[in-house]
């Protein structure tokens, strides 16, 4: 009899990602996936066996990884994304050397993720491709390090950007982002979600505020410093109902499968910070008013995917310009699959799949399983 497919799930296993990924394999016949949890892998306890498919999801929702990886005593801390960053890719790269010591199979190319995970790094890797990007005077391997305020406002004026965002090199979830607005006069604006304690320690906040104090912007961006910056011109975004509006497209294998649209009252479009869903079929009638093709659309999030070959699922954050005429890539997310009850476009492959049914379709294609290896277990 053929063995069927061994999934394995490295993850958090009380987290909705992986209970997302359970649903989806049981609902294709498919064994449940083994899961390794987050803080054994970090601490190298990991382990794998030949004929396994390892796939690896975010560590996020695991308090303990967080403080592995960051080293700070709150979870809801800004601060740590430089350590988080280095000790996530080391782990990653352990875990790679695991499973191919193992004869088991990495569903994702591992040295995909140390550039997906820096946003400098993404960008000029994106750039170098042709694909559209905000302006930014940070982006590429050698592009000059941001180590405080008055680096910010050097670079800014030097590219003439009077309107950027300020985001964190290794930040996710709009942690440690701030849209400034500058008129060269010494007056400043900020809008983030970042609060900054008595201490001066920062925290994020599920409200979004705003700073007009040049001495605090300055002391916000001069603490996020070290962990890593980058900047990038703040594009002005096409509106639907008096919002701002962007899109996260989900790319599988190469072709968008699921796309929602985003719209918030403040610069930061990101669903928990009071972003909503908005009409997806009245931006694509607004994309075709303007002249432009939903088409042209998803290509662009399909080439920015082709930016990374080795990894076959991303989430890519669309900026549709003012106008709905043109496009840009804001971010490419490793992990941006997280959209519970989206199912997939008209005629992208994945109709009636949500973004974990359409990722085991493509992975076990109509692979025959041994039911009686059904059941998860921790590593």
């Amino acid at each position: 009899m053929t063995s069927g497919p061994r999934p394995v799930v490295v993850g958090v296993p009380a987290g909705r990602r992986v209970a997302f990924f359970q649903d989806a394999l049981r609902s294709a016949g498919l064994p449940g996936a083994r899961v390794v949890s987050w803080p054994d892998a970090l601490r190298g306890r990991a382990r794998f066996a030949a004929g396994e498919t390892v796939r690896l999801d975010s560590p996020g929702e695991e308090p303990e990884a967080d403080r592995l990886l960051r080293g700070v005593d709150d979870p809801a801390r800004v601060e740590g994304t430089g350590r988080w960053y280095a000790r996530f890719t080391a782990a990653v790269a352990e875990l790679a050397r695991s499973v191919e010591e193992a004869g088991a199979v990495l569903v994702d190319d591992p040295a995909e993720l140390p550039v997906l995970f820096d946003k400098r790094l993404t960008h000029g890797r994106l750039r170098a491709a042709g694909v559209p990007v905000p302006a930014s005077p940070t982006s590429g391997a050698a592009a000059p390090a941001v180590r405080g305020w008055a680096d910010v406002l050097a670079l800014t004026a030097g590219a003439g950007m009077r309107r950027v965002f300020v985001k964190l090199a290794h930040g996710s979830s709009a942690s440690g982002v701030l849209a400034v607005e500058t008129n060269g006069a010494g007056r400043v604006r900020a809008t983030t979600s970042v609060e900054r304690d008595p201490a001066g320690r920062l925290f994020n906040s599920l409200r979004v505020r705003r700073y007009t104090s040049e001495r605090e912007v300055a002391a916000i961006v001069d603490a996020l410093a070290p962990d890593g910056l980058h900047v990038e011109r703040w594009l002005p975004k096409a509106v639907q109902d008096g919002r701002a509006a962007d899109l996260r497209v989900v790319v599988i294998d190469g072709r968008a499968t699921h796309a929602v649209l985003r719209t918030s009252r403040s610069p930061l479009t990101n669903l928990h910070l009071g972003g909503a869903r908005g009409d997806l079929d009245a931006a694509r009638a607004a994309i075709a008013a303007a002249g432009a093709r939903w088409a042209d659309a998803l290509e662009v999030c399909e080439r920015a995917a082709a930016a990374f070959p080795g990894t076959r699922c991303v989430g890519v954050d669309l900026l549709p310009a003012s106008g709905w005429r043109s496009f840009a890539v804001g971010e490419v997310n490793a992990f941006g699959d997280l959209l519970p009850r989206l199912t997939g476009l008209p005629g992208g492959g994945a109709e009636g799949l949500d973004t974990y049914a359409a990722q085991v379709a493509a992975l076990f294609p109509r692979t025959p399983c041994d039911a009686s290896t059904t059941g998860t277990s921790t590593a």
